[in-house]
């Protein structure tokens, strides 16, 4: 089954109901994503997660980093991050997607998934630290990973592939009504980063 179209239509919403997700599909030439993706990999202040789960500190493979126009404090899992100072490829990628997508943000989650076996459970990024129902901007670098999402109430879901250099725009009442992952797999050997662009409030 063809997990998305040859055609990309941007302004397809890939969800039936509840909520709003686009995506853009590739946004560079292939040169220009290896660009990209090496220099995050060399550049980016990567760090292993951390989350809080039943009282107990887990350490994750994935790592990750957290960017944005102030020091903003941003919790989850039970564990709070600084953001660092943009950096300058970090600038060009967020005038790119602003651009691309019409909304505006203040801050960058980045996750580095080593090979496919690294993943992220089912989760909405509802934290109180963003701004209601803002748009969340998901851009892809690397490996294509599959990208699910499942309704919280009718369980109903949809998946997409996420492509090398793309962009997937989440925003309306996504984050209330839905949930979504990367699902691991043992198939693929090769690096992911992705970034979520976010707007923090307060």
């Amino acid at each position: 089954m063809e997990l998305f179209p040859k055609e990309i239509d941007k302004n397809k919403n890939w969800l039936p109901y509840d909520g709003v997700v686009n995506y853009h599909g590739k946004l560079m030439s292939w040169e220009e994503a290896n660009f990209c993706l090496k220099n995050l990999l060399d550049t980016i202040d990567w760090k292993n997660d951390e989350a809080v789960i039943f009282g107990k500190k887990i350490i994750t493979k994935r790592k990750v980093a957290w960017y944005g126009d102030k020091p903003f404090e941003y919790t989850y899992s039970n564990t709070t991050k600084r953001a660092l100072p943009w950096t300058l490829e970090l600038l060009k990628l967020k005038s790119l997607i602003e651009e691309e997508s019409g909304e505006t943000f203040n801050s960058c989650l980045l996750n580095l998934y080593h090979t496919g076996e690294e993943g992220m459970a089912w989760h909405s990024d509802g934290e109180t630290d963003l701004k209601k129902d803002g748009a969340i901007a998901s851009v892809s670098f690397g490996a294509e990973r599959k990208f699910a999402f499942k309704h919280k109430e009718s369980k109903e879901k949809v998946e997409l592939i996420l492509e090398h250099g793309s962009l997937l725009v989440m925003k309306g009442e996504t984050q209330t009504y839905w949930l979504h992952r990367l699902p691991p797999t043992k198939k693929i050997s090769s690096p992911r980063v992705n970034l979520t662009f976010r707007t923090i409030v307060g």
